[in-house]
This record gives structure tokens, C-alpha cells and sequence, in this order.
């Protein structure tokens, strides 16, 4: 038997873009307002669709969040969720002092939670993110919910923000 035979396998969902319209706080990253940008993010809006993704893979799934955001951001991500009515589930996060790409940090943690579970999707809004996912032959989606924003990218792949 492999690793998590005998558990429900992993839906991994992004929070920025796939669960949270964050388009009301993109204008702090252009001058690298990274503090208001997340401070910000207690008043994200939940997207409609990447909740009913998320709540239908919940049906059959263990729901498993993977964001970029900074571990700083913990509390105030923990409670966005629980105000929308998002399921509990493991939060993953960037430590705040990595700055690495997105696509590398999301990668990493794929790779050890498919160490214990089979992971069976994952949604993400990072086009950076999707294409090394798929290339490494994740069950990987991208998320066109939100029109993916240059300068979320850029804090995303380039910054190592979020």
C-alpha cells in the first residue's frame, strides 16, 4: 500500500485569487506596501466559484489550503475562512522569510503532503504555479475566476510575497 491508501485523498485549494478576490488590494504592491496589502485581506470578498469548487470537493476530499502568504498572516487568514464558512483544514503557508517563487514553495509542500496522502487536485490562480505543477504531472487546475493580475504575478514569482 502507498502512502494515505485508506484516506480520503487531498483537494488543495489557493486562498489569493481562487478563494479571495483580492483585486481591492492590488494597488498597495505597486509601491511594495506589503503590510497594507495584507492587512487588506480581512476584507477580501469570497469568490463564488472557487467556494463552490471548494465545497463540492469536500464531498469526497480532505480540503487542504496552500497559499504564498507570509506565516505572519495566519490569524487573519484563519479567520477569513472561518467568516465565510470555509472547512477547517490544514493551512499552509510561506514562512516569512522566504522569498523564493510561488511555484517552488507550493511544489515543496506538494511534494511532502504526497508523501502521506494522494493528493487528487489542486486549484490555483498562479499560471507560473500551474505550468511547474503540471510539468510535474500534478493534477493541477487553473483557476480563471479572477483575471489574473501582472502585478499579483510579480509579488507572487518575482517578490516572493505571496
Amino acid at each position: 500500500m502507498s502512502p494515505g491508501d485508506d484516506a480520503r485523498p487531498l483537494a488543495v485549494f489557493d486562498i489569493d485569487g481562487v478563494l479571495a478576490d483580492v483585486s481591492h488590494r492590488l494597488h498597495h504592491l505597486d509601491r511594495y506596501r506589503w503590510d497594507m496589502f495584507f492587512a487588506a485581506a480581512e476584507a477580501d470578498p469570497l469568490l463564488d466559484e472557487g467556494a463552490e469548487r471548494l465545497r463540492a470537493a469536500q464531498e469526497d476530499h480532505d480540503v487542504v489550503y496552500l497559499t504564498g502568504r507570509p506565516e505572519r498572516n495566519r490569524r487573519l487568514t484563519q479567520t477569513w475562512l472561518a467568516r465565510f464558512g470555509l472547512p477547517t483544514g490544514p493551512l499552509f503557508m510561506r514562512s516569512d522569510d522566504d522569498r523564493r517563487p510561488a511555484r517552488y514553495v507550493k511544489r515543496e509542500v506538494l511534494r511532502l503532503l504526497a508523501r502521506e496522502r494522494k493528493v487528487a487536485m489542486i486549484i490555483d490562480d498562479d499560471p507560473a504555479v500551474v505550468r511547474v505543477l503540471e510539468a510535474d504531472g500534478w493534477p493541477v487546475e487553473l483557476a480563471t475566476w479572477l483575471p489574473h493580475s501582472s502585478t499579483l504575478l510579480d509579488a507572487q514569482e518575482r517578490q516572493g510575497r505571496t
